[in-house]
């Protein structure tokens, strides 16, 4: 059994902060930095600019901290009007980790993505905070926000802080800097939920921490959840996720047997989500993207094999889903075959590159797995989508590819709709088109032979 996770994970009794700390928070005089300005750091920043809140947002991207400083915005659904509004109120962008000195809370906002064998990558949480560790001072918060493995917090970031030659409190009454984590909650194109009605759940490393972060946070959030260590916040965050994944997975594998059986899960799904109780609708797609659904349950997984565990449901749903893309791929194929084409040769345009409807993230998109295995079999491949006019290179993908404008869908032997965007007018788009392959029912209601659900 590890220590650092099971020591941790007794149940702690809620203080209330420091008075100093509750003070000056009311007073709206503690300065707030927050690490990594991409699609979780970036509105948790103006969160706080909201409250009137001086906040200090530190990326090492220095195109992101000059588009800032201008009052410019570089992610969809965030206006520049409101960069802008932010910085009336203090809102400052660096790339100067010195600089974190200067403030009263750190917020780290970095990717945890993983490595290219599946396990977890802690190079952005480990390079941040040995760039931020030896700047830290007593008194200071310091909150990791990042998605990761259950003994993140306590095995990662306080061994580097102390390391610096700091003093992380474990115990209250205790100097030095507190340490808690509190998982994000972002739900990029969600516009049904306001971000300050997301409950924020909490752990600190001891419960001044947790009392601390939970103060700071109940400033921007109406609801906030004190649990008992970071542990057990960090593996809230992963149920959150893994729950989904399981459930998506499902609800593809169904999809693939109503295939077989002639039936539309779709309809089916509508219909069992009538019942008032005990369901709750997840629907099929071409795989999973984003930055936490298709990780989090290989950070579990390979969290687990050090207590001897394997989690073999969990990863048995990663594996359907994986394998999702690989049947879009034979389906379009499938729809060729049909029209005596074959796939090699065949121009296949993709809808939607984004990893889901209306927003401009790439992230663990299946359309760049459909992409690069439709280009291995030999098709010529273009792609549009609204939010991206070109798609070059990631961690693990590299396409160097310029979107195509739709006015060309009648060149195309085949139109094959990858992500579903609002903007689409999918009437005209099957009209034109010579043969279209559906991989999210974005055609529901349409009623044509050139289209092939899949």
């Amino acid at each position: 059994m590890n220590p650092a996770v099971s020591a941790e994970s007794k149940p702690t009794t809620m203080i209330a902060a420091p008075a100093a700390w509750q003070q000056r928070l009311e007073q709206r005089t503690l300065t707030i930095g927050v690490i990594g300005l991409g699609y979780v750091g970036l509105p948790l920043a103006l969160l706080f600019s909201e409250e009137r809140f001086r906040v200090l947002g530190f990326d090492v991207d220095r195109n992101k901290v000059e588009k800032l400083n201008a009052g410019q915005s570089y992610i969809y659904r965030i206006e520049p009007e409101q960069i802008q509004a932010a910085q009336v109120h203090g809102l400052r962008a660096t790339s100067d980790f010195a600089e974190i000195a200067n403030v009263d809370a750190v917020l780290i906002c970095v990717p945890t993505p993983l490595s290219e064998h599946r396990t977890p990558d802690m190079s952005y949480i480990v390079s941040t905070m040995e760039a931020l560790a030896p700047h830290l001072r007593a008194g200071q918060l310091v909150v990791l926000e990042s998605t990761t493995y259950p003994g993140t917090t306590a095995e990662v970031v306080a061994p580097i802080i102390e390391k610096a030659g700091k003093t992380v409190v474990r115990a209250p009454g205790e100097p030095g800097v507190f340490v808690a984590f509190s998982p994000e909650r972002e739900d990029p194109g969600n516009t049904r939920v306001a971000r300050k009605d997301i409950p924020k759940v909490v752990g600190g490393m001891e419960p001044t921490a947790t009392a601390m972060a939970a103060s700071l946070y109940n400033s921007i959030f109406h609801r906030v959840v004190p649990v008992s260590s970071p542990a057990a916040a960090e593996m809230t965050k992963l149920l959150e996720n893994i729950y989904r994944c399981v459930n998506i997975a499902l609800v593809n594998e169904l999809k693939l047997l109503c295939l077989r059986m002639g039936l539309d899960i779709w309809e089916i799904i509508d219909a069992a989500a009538t019942k008032p109780f005990g369901f709750q609708p997840f629907y099929p797609g071409p795989g999973l993207g984003g930055h936490c659904i298709p990780i989090d349950p290989f950070y579990l997984s390979w969290k687990a094999k050090e207590f001897d565990f394997v989690t073999r449901f969990i990863e048995l749903a990663g594996e359907v889903n994986e394998a999702m893309p690989y049947h879009v791929l034979q389906a379009v194929m499938t729809a060729l075959n049909r029209e005596s084409k074959p796939l090699r040769g065949s121009k296949v345009l993709v809808l939607g590159v984004a990893y889901k409807k209306d927003v401009d993230d790439l992230r663990e998109s299946p359309a760049l797995t459909i992409i690069e295995s439709l280009q291995r079999e030999g098709a010529q491949v273009s792609y549009n989508d609204p939010f991206f006019a070109q798609v070059g290179q990631g961690r693990r993908y590299k396409l160097n590819m310029t979107a195509t404008p739709l006015e060309r869908v009648p060149e195309f032997d085949c139109v094959l709709i990858v992500t579903d965007h609002s903007s689409y007018d999918y009437k005209k788009i099957v009209a034109a088109a010579q043969l279209v392959v559906d991989s999210r029912n974005a055609t529901r209601g349409i009623d044509s032979p050139k289209i092939i659900r899949c």
